[in-house]
């Protein structure tokens, strides 16, 4: 399986430009818990997570209209490829500790964003399904 199966489809994304509250705004919509920042040719220059709301924006006192997100995404950020497998991802997911990565082309532009929660979803259906074959052999 391609690591794109994995990803949600329409990643949350925001430009250099955006604010935190855009990049908080794209994850609501997107019902995602980290959103890709790109620059404008959709090239990948940091990511903006739940985390980095909790620890970076929520008790700053600013608001958060008026925080850049450049100043709150974090950077640099660990990146796949299509070529990139689901193990491979996942070990280094694990390894640092990130519950999302960015997948991009070969030339850094944004294609999908890994989350942990959709492998270990796609793991749990592989292993019902499993577990269903070998109930009925």
């Amino acid at each position: 399986m391609n690591i794109l199966d994995y990803c949600a489809a329409n990643p949350a994304s925001v430009p250099l430009t955006a604010s935190a509250a855009d990049a908080i705004a794209a994850m609501i919509q997107r019902r995602m818990g980290a959103a890709a920042v790109v620059d404008e040719h959709g090239v990948v220059a940091g990511i903006f997570t739940e985390r980095d709301v909790m620890t970076r924006v929520a008790l700053c006192g600013r608001d958060p209209h008026s925080i850049p997100i450049t100043e709150v995404m974090t950077t640099p950020v660990l990146l796949a490829t299509r070529s990139t497998s689901i193990a491979e991802a996942t070990e280094v997911m694990i390894t640092h500790l990130k519950r999302h990565l960015p997948v991009v082309e070969d030339d850094g532009r944004l294609i999908g964003i890994l989350s942990i929660r959709h492998v270990l979803e796609r793991k749990v259906d592989e292993l019902t399904a499993q577990i269903g074959q070998s109930a009925t052999v």
